[in-house]
């Protein structure tokens, strides 16, 4: 039998509580130094609290630690791995191969999780980062399946797959919406909870979200990414191992939505899941989705040929 493996976002201390409460099997949390793009941005107290309620609960902590490094920030990153090791955090996510060189050289036998976004693309790139010390590799969001089986066939090691959530297409450290807003002698805020979007001139309907922190800007894909309908074929591939991501579906909604998922992994493994029951889930979660998104299944479904 396949385990189904889900890490799932966290944007408080409850919400962790009720995640591990619904089975979810890693939690994906970080502070805002060297974490890109989570729901919230914890404390160390508040991470020293969430690691205890993880490992109480016999589940596995995974701490974001994918910014992308200049080298003030390797200089001064060290207490922090410290903090993470005195934490017994269980994996880190890294995009920087410096932090793969860190950890191996001042011994920290961290889990390292390959995370740079949109980079992985092949089992090759899987294969090498597991070759260099990842024990996984997050995979880009841009692989259609027709690519992502064969990829699938040829890995060597775990690859993370994204089965829902927000998906982002691009990432600078230059502060675009603060470098607009001055061009434009606007004084207005650039965080993620103003919601700011993005839209195509030919087409108005289009919602590519914005914001702007510390890390620079980023911005997200049109729809956000729901997998729920090709679950069986990505189990059937043995890709087995889910990311959920809460980063813009936040409370109870997302919790809901986790639920899903977790029931859907645990029908996988006891060969009950059907279409019956795969279209029920999708109704329930198109109802917590929320309704200023999009939803499809991204580049899953496209033809590679279209894919550049």
């Amino acid at each position: 039998m396949k385990k189904v493996i889900i890490t799932a976002t966290a944007e408080s201390v409850a919400q962790v509580k009720a995640l591990l409460e619904l089975g979810v099997d890693r939690i994906y949390v970080g502070e805002e130094n060297y974490g890109l793009r989570l729901p919230y941005n914890f404390s160390y107290e508040e991470l020293r609290e969430i690691a205890q309620l993880v490992h109480a609960a016999g589940k596995e902590l995974t701490v974001a630690c994918n910014a992308l490094m200049h080298q003030g920030m390797m200089d001064s990153i060290k207490p922090f791995l410290n903090f993470l090791k005195e934490i017994q955090a269980d994996y880190l996510t890294v995009g920087d191969a410096g932090l793969f060189y860190v950890n191996k050289r001042d011994h920290y036998h961290f889990k390292l999780i390959y995370d740079a976004s949109v980079f992985a693309t092949s089992s090759r790139q899987v294969n090498f980062w597991g070759q260099h010390g990842a024990v996984e590799t997050v995979l880009a969001r841009e692989i259609p399946s027709e690519e992502l089986f064969i990829l699938a066939d040829q890995i060597a090691y775990p690859a993370e797959i994204l089965v829902y959530g927000a998906s982002v297409i691009h990432h600078s450290k230059r502060p675009l919406l603060e470098n607009y807003y001055h061009f434009t002698h606007i004084d207005e805020a650039v965080s993620r909870q103003r919601d700011l979007f993005l839209a195509e001139p030919s087409d108005h309907d289009s919602h590519y979200s914005i914001y702007q922190d510390k890390h620079g800007t980023h911005i997200f894909m049109n729809n956000d990414v729901n997998l729920l309908s090709k679950l069986q074929e990505l189990y059937d591939h043995g890709l087995t191992h889910w990311k959920l991501d809460g980063i813009y579906c936040p409370g109870d909604d997302f919790l809901a939505i986790c639920n899903l998922f977790v029931k859907a992994g645990q029908l996988l493994e006891t060969h009950q899941w059907n279409q019956q029951t795969q279209a029920a889930f999708e109704a329930i979660l198109k109802e917590h989705h929320p309704k200023n998104r999009g939803l499809d299944t991204g580049f899953y479904d496209l033809d590679p040929k279209t894919v550049k």
